[in-house]
């Protein structure tokens, strides 16, 4: 399973599902982050968190943590 935190500083990937549940994955569907979703990574802090991405036309910064439940191909 590759998720969202593999996925390297220039490379796209597609949503294909969301771990974790209530609040949490609530959350992330809220950013806009959903199955079928195209997501560039643009930036990634010198630390590894956040993560820099591009969806929908707009700029979203996401935890490490929250990465990890997104499952990407």
């Amino acid at each position: 399973m590759k998720t969202l935190k593999d996925v390297k500083i220039g490379q796209s990937a597609t949503v294909v599902k969301l771990h974790g549940e209530g609040a949490t994955k609530r959350r992330i569907m809220d950013m806009g982050i959903t199955k079928g979703t195209e997501l560039l990574v643009r930036k990634v802090a010198p630390l590894g968190d956040p993560m820099e991405l591009n969806v929908r036309g707009y700029e979203l910064s996401v935890r490490k943590a929250d990465a990890e439940m997104i499952e990407v191909l």
